[in-house]
């Protein structure tokens, strides 16, 4: 019986110290640190690689390129808002106000040096207090511009997302040919050109005393001058437009698209080619086209559609001229007469 037990004791101790055998440990792997530790955590310039602009009074001036935002309302006494001297900038308002109490309207709230390019202007607003009288004079206190440039025009700028209202001179003004774009912003109350850039889209600029929107391709916007230019002034295409003008043309572009114009004593609609638009005036021609398709022209003392070749137009004027064109193809009046030389598929 003893040497049983002591059998077994030893046949215990026998397995217990295979199961703790160093070959059983080496199975998991080497205990050495691969290395010194490092951080984990990241830096500030990380998280928010952004310049941030705290100035709530006084000039902002950006000579060096980057990405720069406002951390709260800037308001000048005198004077520009933020003066940008170099290229490559992006600026974000960040959904803040730059505004001035300059006394008779001075300075630019945002201004571009001669010839920058790379500029992105955006998420903001600009005020100032100027006021049209309601007789198409602009006067009051603020900035004389919202966002313009000095000397030659800028290349590769873009702004979007932001209103101006309330200046004396022109909202935005970026020039044309030029690569600039403005989109998604609005315009209120400027006395010179609302808007002003190579492609507008989607942009709204009423109570302007120039040109209420200006560019080579403008599409989807509503522009309304009260000082006797045009609603909208297109180099080239006009497109889903509503254009207003007191005395100029609502809209006028070489070519006109799915748009709305009307003139109190102007063009409703000018252009080369109208095609499925609408124009009114008061005095002259609702609409005056080289070419017209599909177009509605209405005049109360002028001339409903003036073209050299009408297809499938309507024309209105109470006793007077409803369409008149050298050729006419299945147009008709819906009051007064025509005066068309050649007259296809038409009583």
């Amino acid at each position: 019986m003893k040497t049983d037990l002591t059998q077994s004791l030893l046949a215990a101790a026998l397995l217990l110290s295979a199961a703790c055998s160093p070959l059983s440990a080496l199975a998991q792997g080497s205990l050495t640190p691969p290395g010194a530790p490092s951080a984990t955590m990241k830096t500030l310039d990380q998280i928010e690689a952004r310049i941030p602009i705290t100035n709530t009074a006084s000039l902002v001036t950006i000579a060096q390129p980057g990405s720069y935002y406002l951390t709260h309302n800037l308001t000048v006494s005198t004077g520009d808002g933020i003066d940008i001297n170099t290229n490559s900038v992006t600026l974000d308002l960040n959904g803040y106000t730059i505004a001035s109490t300059a006394t008779n309207a001075t300075g630019t709230a945002i201004n571009l040096n001669s010839g920058c390019s790379d500029i992105t202007i955006c998420n903001g607003h600009i005020r100032g207090g100027v006021t049209n009288n309601g007789s198409g004079v602009y006067g009051g206190d603020g900035f004389a511009f919202g966002i313009t440039y000095s000397g030659n025009a800028p290349q590769n700028v873009q702004v979007f997302r932001s209103s101006v209202s309330g200046c004396m001179g022109h909202g935005i003004n970026l020039g044309n040919g030029n690569a600039t774009v403005v989109e998604a912003c609005t315009v209120r109350t400027v006395g010179g050109n609302g808007i002003f850039a190579s492609t507008v889209k989607g942009c709204a600029a009423l109570n302007c005393g120039g040109n209420a929107i200006n560019g080579d391709s403008v599409s989807d916007c509503r522009g309304q001058s009260s000082g006797g230019l045009s609603g909208i002034y297109a180099n080239y295409t006009a497109q889903n437009c509503c254009g207003q003008s007191s005395g100029y043309y609502g809209i006028a572009a070489a070519t006109a698209l799915n748009c709305f114009g009307f003139s109190g004593t102007g063009y409703g609609i000018g252009a080369t080619m109208a095609q499925n638009c609408y124009g009114q005036s008061g005095t002259t021609f609702g609409i005056s086209a080289a070419t017209a398709q599909n177009c509605y022209g209405h005049s109360d003392y002028g001339t409903g559609i003036f073209a050299i070749n009408a297809s499938f137009c309507v024309g209105y004027r109470s006793g007077g001229t409803a369409i008149e064109a050298t050729i006419a193809t299945g147009c008709y009046a819906t009051a007064g007469t025509n005066n068309i030389t050649y007259k296809y598929n038409m009583p």
